[in-house]
């Protein structure tokens, strides 16, 4: 299989798969992401009072 047949095997492949989830927002997966990493931290420097 050479390389110009790979790349457009792949090409083909990933054009199929171009729809995205519409109940996948991404904005509240981005607020969600970010909401989590903040708890997260808020545990850490509450675990961490003698420094």
């Amino acid at each position: 299989m050479s390389l110009p047949t790979s790349a457009t095997g792949l090409v083909t492949l990933a054009a199929e798969h171009t729809e995205h989830n519409p109940s996948l927002n991404p904005y509240l997966t981005g607020i969600g992401a970010l909401v989590a990493l903040v708890v997260l931290l808020w545990i850490t420097t509450r675990f961490n009072r003698d420094r």
